[in-house]
């Protein structure tokens, strides 16, 4: 029976997955469900068109990574980078190097991960590395510009500045989180900017995290966007509105390969009239990105 207890369920369900918090299981939310039921070495794992997902291959890519062994961000996305790493692992360890995570190389991974430590693993290391070495400029910079709906006036001027200052920008109107990042990644952007307009007084700016990983570079943007909000006082009279940084497992933020901040921003109205302020401070904090230095 669909009680409330259950609805209850789904919802927590859909927070911890970055879904809307409908209390309803519709496709996306049955597909994360489907997801969160493979453990490690329930099935075989081998790079496919489309790719596997599930919480087996997030903990596949989190072994790996705290062996040295680079799959990228921890995502649960078996693709061409987990593949590469698990091949190399297999290699290294005298096993048939065929990228076919099955019996053999689950307890092979098992065996040495045990004595890895809880660390972050070398995606995360790199990715402050990266964050430490910084792009010079954001003349030197590509950066998507993206919104959901009802704030394409904010992405346009945020576009407009970031193109006045030397930027490659590309600006993203499409409905689909997914459909977004697959472009983005194609671009080859450096960071992902999102808006989401929101009915109710908000403003997060989330980053891409989950218990084993979180993107360096995501953080440092969305706190450094969150600091230009509230220095410049944008939204500060909506509702005694202050702008906060939150790391989340959002569709946009897993599926983009470069640091992604999705702002979520709201009400409407009050989006929609602060958005030469937002824009500004948005800038400012892109700006201070490009130049960060550890």
């Amino acid at each position: 029976m669909f009680c409330a207890a259950t609805e209850a369920a789904v919802r927590a369900f859909q927070h911890t997955r970055g879904l809307p918090e409908t209390g309803i299981c519709d496709q996306a939310t049955w597909t994360a469900l489907v997801e969160a039921s493979w453990k490690f070495g329930d099935r075989q794992l081998i790079l496919t068109a489309p790719n596997m997902r599930g919480d087996d291959i997030a903990e596949l890519q989190s072994r790996l990574a705290r062996l040295g062994f680079d799959c990228g961000r921890v995502d649960g996305i078996f693709g061409p980078r987990t593949n590469r790493a698990l091949v190399d692992f297999q290699s290294n360890c005298g096993i048939r190097s065929d990228g076919v995570c099955g019996p053999k190389t689950v307890r092979a991974i098992m065996l040495v991960s045990s004595q890895s430590g809880d660390g972050p693993g070398v995606g995360a290391v790199r990715d402050r590395e990266q964050l430490r070495i910084g792009l010079a400029s954001v003349a030197h910079c590509r950066v998507v510009v993206g919104q959901f709906g009802g704030l394409s006036g904010l992405t346009r001027s945020l576009a407009g500045e970031l193109r006045q200052r030397g930027a490659t920008v590309m600006s993203l109107d499409e409905p689909e989180a997914v459909a977004q990042a697959v472009v983005a990644n194609h671009f080859n952007a450096h960071a992902y900017v999102g808006f989401e307009a929101r009915a109710e007084a908000s403003a997060v700016a989330y980053f891409y995290q989950v218990p084993t990983y979180e993107s360096a570079g995501g953080r440092a943007l969305a706190e450094l966007i969150v600091d230009q909000l509230n220095e410049q006082q944008v939204l500060a009279g909506v509702a005694g509105l202050v702008p906060t940084a939150r790391g989340r497992r959002l569709p946009v933020l897993r599926e983009t390969r470069m640091p992604a901040v999705l702002l979520q921003v709201g009400p409407v109205r009050a989006a929609t009239d602060a958005t030469s302020q937002i824009a500004t401070a948005v800038l400012h904090a892109i700006e201070l990105w490009t130049l960060r230095t550890g």
